[in-house]
């Protein structure tokens, strides 16, 4: 993968103690990481496929799959937890017709459950794309995902 060649000459002298930084390069660049990173990754640093794999899945912060074009990120910090956050990943669900940890079919949005956002005043609070979107509910759900297929939309019609 020539893509990873840029990430990889960042690492002249690599050694298995350079996964974990190689893993959040590529993953900053791609997005995620897909079965043949990981490949390349193996081959780069003479290390199984396994082992990478296992380290990944231990952090949390590794994804395996893309996300959409819109990352919702749903804080399930104690704060948030209790002023009805559990309300929101479910209406965001049902909205979207995708599970946390999905992307919808058409690439547009993707749904993240976080352990806390670090906003707790704002609760329960949901990112999209780093924007805050703060004291959720129902109703706001439906208000900010119509929005932004209508933007969405209209940003595609003047392509």
């Amino acid at each position: 993968m020539k893509a990873l060649n840029q990430v990889f000459t960042n690492y002249k002298d690599a050694s298995p103690d350079d996964l974990i930084p190689i893993l959040q390069d590529i993953q900053a660049q791609e997005g995620y990481l897909s079965e043949a990173s990981v490949r390349e990754v193996s081959s780069f640093l003479h290390l199984p496929a396994s082992r990478i794999f296992g380290v990944a899945t231990f952090y949390n912060q590794f994804r395996f799959t893309p996300t959409g074009k819109y990352h919702i990120s749903v804080c399930r910090g104690t704060a948030c937890h209790v002023l009805g956050s559990a309300t929101v990943l479910e209406e965001l669900e049902k909205k979207l017709k995708i599970k946390a940890g999905n992307t919808s079919r058409d690439g547009l949005f993707s749904i993240e459950v976080v352990a806390c956002i670090g906003a707790c005043g704002l609760a329960p609070v949901i990112s999209i794309n780093g924007e805050f979107h703060a004291k959720v509910d129902r109703n706001a759900i439906h208000r900010i995902i119509d929005e932004i297929i209508a933007k969405n939309a209209e940003n595609e019609d003047n392509k």
